[in-house]
């Protein structure tokens, strides 16, 4: 029986795990019933299984039947905190909290992968670590997993590492597209407060309004990237939250913003690192007023081996048919703490669409959205995906 085949059959069991996550998600790094589910899934394959201490991880080691090296695989398990709206039968029952972003097809894909290749192990040449992941949603749950040794989980320096994102739109179902080299932006996130001096909204004279401060500095912000970077290693700056005031005629003390702020290359990333500050404060300074700065680095650029990329395409070709794999032109708008994974170890992230049958992908509802809808049949091809990569990357290592 092929790997194609044997996912087929696993494919109810799959959609069932897949469905009972979506109904319980779990947000950061506790995910204590995620972590149980995927513990009782694993239930009575032949792996090697440490949990976290300091979140609610699992990594899970087959040993491979032949010697060699080891490759890993990475699933994240933790959802959003975004009140669910798909109307599908299987929604969300934890009121504030939803798998929008596809984590559960991810934990239920790699619980596939672990089936197969454990019917598969006396065969592999090496080892597989499964890396289910919490917190990847800003909490840098795969920084936290390699504290705890999850790259040194085999007992042997990793040869790749490779993971699957399921998107909900964008992509149509079940193609699957990634890229050599940058494959997703930076992520960081700049904090601002804007320190005036209050008073009567009569006499702004008599106040120094930080309101004004604060927008002239947003709008300025939008200017300098568009005239400081290169329009083919692009920055984005886009302010998400803006606050100050209680009433419409008090000049407040303070006025505050949150901006993300995105870059494709470790160049534009330092600049922004240290040009944003200055920016915001030599325009505080101008006006006689302060401004607060906290700028904190989140996750990097995900960057793609060149050569894992090309066995990957390469082997989603072979398995899933040259017309169901596209080599990107360009990199995803998104973040992914995986980018730490591939700092150490060679490797490459894919995108597998999962738009609905039926649904056009370029209006899809999109990932992060409450109303974001993913494609159940996608699960199957995850999972024989995730296998045939292991397999062909341990085989590989050893012939060469």
């Amino acid at each position: 029986m092929s790997i194609t085949e044997r996912a087929a059959e696993l494919q109810p069991e799959l959609v069932e795990l897949r469905r009972a996550l979506h109904r319980a998600p779990e947000l950061g790094l506790d995910l204590p019933r995620t972590q149980e589910k995927v513990l009782t899934a694993l239930d009575g394959l032949p792996l090697e299984i440490t949990l976290g201490k300091d979140l609610s991880s699992v990594t899970a080691v087959l040993r491979g039947g032949r010697s060699g090296g080891a490759v890993l695989l990475r699933g994240d398990m933790d959802a959003l905190p975004v009140t669910e709206k798909s109307g599908v039968a299987y929604m969300s029952q934890v009121p504030g909290a939803m798998h929008a972003c596809g984590h559960d097809l991810h934990t239920a894909g790699l619980v596939g992968a672990a089936t197969l290749l454990a019917e598969r192990r006396e065969h592999l040449h090496g080892d597989v670590v499964f890396m289910f992941q919490p917190g990847e949603e800003g909490h840098n749950g795969a920084g936290a997993m390699i504290e705890e040794g999850v790259l040194d989980a085999a007992g042997k320096p990793l040869d790749a590492a490779f993971a699957l994102h399921v998107a909900a739109n964008r992509l149509p179902g079940g193609l699957v597209a990634t890229r050599p080299g940058t494959v997703t932006s930076a992520s960081d996130v700049l904090s601002v407060t804007v320190r005036g001096k209050g008073g009567h909204g009569s006499t702004p004279a008599s106040a120094k309004d930080p309101i004004p401060v604060a927008c002239e500095i947003v709008t300025a912000m939008q200017t300098w990237v568009t005239r400081r970077f290169d329009l083919f290693d692009p920055a984005v700056v886009t302010v998400g939250t803006f606050h100050a005031g209680t009433q419409q005629n008090v000049i407040p003390e303070t006025a505050e913003f949150q901006a993300t702020v995105r870059s494709y290359s470790e160049q534009a990333h330092e600049r922004l690192v240290e040009g944003l500050p200055r920016l915001v404060r030599s325009i505080a300074e101008a006006h006689g007023v302060e401004a607060e700065v906290v700028y904190d680095v989140m996750y990097p650029v995900t960057v793609n081996d060149p050569g894992e990329t090309a066995f990957a395409l390469d082997t989603a070709r072979d398995l899933l048919g040259p017309t169901q794999v596209w080599q990107a032109p360009d990199p995803a708008n998104g973040s992914e703490d995986f980018a730490f994974v591939l700092q150490r170890a060679p490797g490459a992230m894919l995108l597998v669409g999962a738009a609905p049958e039926g649904v056009d992908a370029a209006t899809a509802p999109m990932n992060h959205s409450p109303l974001a809808v993913f494609d159940d049949r996608v699960l199957q091809r995850q999972a024989a995906l995730l296998t045939v990569l292991a397999e062909e990357r341990l085989a590989r290592g050893a012939a060469a």
